[in-house]
């Protein structure tokens, strides 16, 4: 073993607890680099699988009644590749036994016209003859009606395995007035419902997608020889705006121009936006986690070189070079590193896969095993190793400008100044205060660094606490400022809002207000946007228009309340006015002004008031839905009572919504909190530990010194203590205001058309940052009086000559 090779090992045992506690905050950062963005590989990967195999559409089209020989003409449209058609209705149904309402999507499967498209894939077991990842276009469908009059079905996989349903369970469901018994068959998936959800809700245990037979499907809605739903696949090159439009044109008079693209698919547009949401924090944060580490080796290599000043110039006079000896020092920095590595990679690796099986409670595929890439090991290695070359050049660079015969000189006594407490005449501080205080001044960018490293500690926990905080805060928004009421209802077509009086009058209702909610496309200029237009009543109780702050908007105009989103897409300003082209019965285009906007944590919304709209439309006071308050321990009651009017569609609880949607999202923002807390922690640890290290490596001769003239160890280690208690307490405001501006760059990063996280920061989060920084403080100054209690003062005071 050739001898720079010995020192190097000496070094690393000399700085072991330095070297791991570095390594581990390397570690956090590529553990959550691996982690995150390992776990959106294999969503992407599973993703792009199941759209290619089960032949994912390209547009969407919903209507109230085609013919099927329309097929055929909308085959003929410029950019169209292939046309399928097929029927579907959203009914109230209930598993028997259960009281809980559900929401029944029916997809009819025609086993006479095979699927080309939106394959169904059973899962094994399931069905006969049915394996893993077996599309079942091709298969006999679920099955005819059977004598008794039930329908087999194939049911979605997130929707039994949250209500743990088996083939040969049934449900009731309310299909066009009638009372239907569905009998499950078969666990199936669709990439139409990879994320099987109403309006982006993840209600798993309410909302559920059953394939039954198209001919029995459409008989019971009298859609023989029609449809009500088109699937298209674009043709290699297609516009997808220009086909849209054709398709608008053409499917206008049987209530169609509302054609979507992939991109506005509610399970699509969820899915994509999770791939966002962690990219952003796969690369955000670990990105701060790298930059603490790479400042980190950057402290502890600069006192090193530091305080082996005389072996380096012993070195160069033996002869070796300015370049081995550079590499020499490079070869600590890459042995700490490597470990962090290979921690990192272990640990992000495990957890990737922890994160992926999260996933698959969310988003359903035939297949969705955890892909750690080469390429992404690789560009996290490459990451890790320049992050930590340049973190440390400039120190290693020092050894190169040392000339020996300086270096062998004792490094020059600093020169006396007065200090600022001095000149201010506080005299009368401790002793013990006044050194530390002049410590702190005459070594002015050594504190800065210290404080500044403790502040991105604390900056880093509340980082890592806030996806909670904003999820909680996003919750309690939705389902208690805004939403007010205890069910909503809402009706299969417009109907008269005198409703509302036969709604007011079931037993334990409180107050009832209606809404109307009308599909339209907003035009401004070149620009334009599909949306619904949200009736809602001018001054409402139950379903409220509330801002990120939790202020109320009030619609008391008849114009346009926009959220700033859907404004800032169409370019509109207050005072503007919008053309409203309404997707619903008789073509018409209405020009209503912008009175506000609204800055919203979900969607793209337009509201106005349910009289202005109305009025706008010349069609009486119409209503399409009704939110309503309920006297405590009424509302099953009421549910059973609107199952009995044959007007309502469906109805919900929000109390069961929110039940069932906390029992998945809540688990796992947990989990990915608890996760991302513990890596910052981690981090926070290394920092205050390193600092309180370095201190105490550059102040050994003071300190020896003092016990030397007859101070006690409990004296030495309080200016020691106390210096780094100063740090914590500098560092501890200045961390938080770091991490709410932390905070407010991922909420830039992390904003999309469906979703805006607030900036909401809990006491508690901050709370928490101070305690683990705290903690950490108070561990490594154990750790660091031990030392002192051990401190060779005769190695420590000798000095060269």
């Amino acid at each position: 073993m050739k001898a720079l090779d010995r020192k190097l090992l000496r070094d690393l045992r000399s700085l072991w607890s330095q070297a791991l506690t570095i390594a581990l905050v390397v570690a956090s950062g590529v553990a959550g680099f691996v982690t995150t963005l390992s776990a959106v590989d294999s969503l992407t990967l599973a993703r792009d699988r199941f759209y290619a195999q089960a032949r994912f559409a390209d547009v969407f089209v919903s209507l109230k009644r085609a013919p099927l020989s329309l097929a055929a003409q909308l085959q003929t449209l410029p950019g169209v590749g292939d046309v399928q058609t097929g029927t579907e209705a959203l009914v109230r149904a209930e598993i028997e036994g259960r009281s809980e309402p559900i929401l029944a999507q029916l997809v009819g499967v025609d086993p006479r016209r095979p699927q080309r498209m939106n394959l169904v894939v059973l899962r094994p077991g399931a069905a006969a003859g049915a394996g893993a990842g077996h599309a079942a276009s091709g298969a006999a469908g679920p099955g005819r009606a059977l004598p008794d009059g039930s329908l087999p079905a194939w049911v979605s996989e997130s929707f039994a395995s949250a209500n743990g349903l088996k083939p040969g369970a049934r449900l009731q469901a309310l299909i066009n007035g009638k009372q239907r018994t569905l009998v499950m068959t078969a666990v199936a998936l669709s990439p139409e419902y990879v994320f099987a959800a109403l309006w982006g809700m993840p209600d798993q245990r309410g909302f559920g997608v059953f394939w039954v037979d198209g001919e029995s499907l459409a008989a019971a809605y009298d859609m023989e020889g029609a449809f009500n739903r088109a699937s298209i696949k674009l043709a290699p090159g297609a516009d997808e705006r220009v086909v849209i439009d054709a398709l608008a044109r053409v499917l206008a008079p049987y209530g169609g121009r509302r054609a979507i693209g992939r991109a506005d698919h509610t399970s699509h547009a969820m899915l994509e936006n999770e791939i966002k949401e962690q990219h952003v924090l796969g690369t955000m944060l670990p990105a701060v986690f790298l930059a603490v580490a790479a400042f980190l080796l950057n402290v502890v290599v600069s006192r090193l070189v530091a305080t082996q000043r005389e072996q380096i110039a012993a070195l160069k006079a033996l002869g070796y070079t300015n370049r081995r000896i550079a590499v020499h020092y490079l070869e600590l920095v890459m042995l700490i590193v490597t470990l962090g590595v290979v921690l990192g990679v272990a640990a992000g690796d495990a957890l990737g896969a922890a994160f992926t099986r999260l996933y698959a409670d969310y988003f359903r595929f035939p297949e969705f095993p955890h892909q750690l890439s080469p390429r992404l090991v690789l560009l996290s290695v490459g990451l890790t190793l320049l992050t930590a070359i340049v973190g440390t050049l400039n120190a290693i660079a020092a050894t190169v400008r040392l000339a020996p015969a300086e270096a062998m000189r004792p490094p020059a006594p600093e020169q006396y100044r007065r200090t600022l407490v001095e000149r201010l005449g506080l005299h009368r501080l401790p002793t013990a205060l006044r050194m530390i205080l002049r410590q702190f001044e005459r070594r002015p960018w050594r504190s800065a660094l210290a404080i500044g490293g403790v502040a991105a500690a604390v900056a880093i926990v509340i980082t890592g606490n806030f996806i909670r905080d904003a999820m909680e805060s996003m919750v309690d928004t939705v389902f208690n400022v805004v939403m007010r009421n205890d069910i909503s209802v809402w009706t299969l077509e417009a109907v008269d809002a005198g409703a509302i009086h036969e709604l007011q009058r079931l037993p334990g209702v409180r107050a009832v207000e209606a809404m109307r909610f009308v599909p339209a496309r907003l035009v401004a200029g070149h620009r334009s946007e599909r949306t619904d237009l949200r009736g809602y009543a001018a001054v409402p109780d139950q379903y409220r228009i509330i801002d990120v702050e939790r202020r109320q908007t009030l619609l008391r105009g008849a114009g346009l309340v926009l959220t700033d989103r859907l404004a800032d897409k169409l370019a509109l300003r207050v005072g503007d006015a919008v053309q409203v082209e309404v997707l619903e019965g008789r073509a018409r285009t209405l020009t209503l002004p912008v009175e506000a906007t609204v800055r919203e944590m979900m969607g793209m919304n337009a509201y106005i008031s349910r009289e202005a709209l109305n009025r706008a439309l010349g069609e009486g006071d119409l209503a399409t839905g009704f939110v309503i308050s309920l006297m405590p321990g009424s509302e099953a009651a009421v549910l059973r009572a609107t199952r009995q009017m044959r007007s309502v569609a469906g109805a919900f609880s929000k109390a069961t919504l929110l039940r069932n949607m906390q029992e998945l999202t809540a688990r796992n923002i947990r989990i990915m909190s608890t996760v991302l807390t513990l890596f910052a922690t981690v981090i926070a640890v290394g920092v205050v530990y390193n600092n309180a290290r370095i201190a105490l490596s550059e102040r050994s001769w003071e300190l020896a010194s003092l016990r030397v003239l007859g101070f006690t160890r409990a004296e030495v280690s309080a200016l020691l203590m106390g210096e780094l208690a100063i740090v914590i307490a500098l560092a501890l405001p200045l961390g938080m205001l770091m991490g709410w501006g932390l905070v407010h760059a991922m909420v830039t990063a992390l904003k999309t058309d469906q979703f805006f996280f607030p900036v909401v920061i809990l006491p508690r989060t901050y709370a928490w940052a101070a305690i683990s920084v705290v903690a950490a403080g108070i561990a490594s100054a154990l750790v660091v009086r031990r030392r002192i209690d051990r401190l060779d003062m005769v190695a420590a005071l000798k000095t060269r000559e």
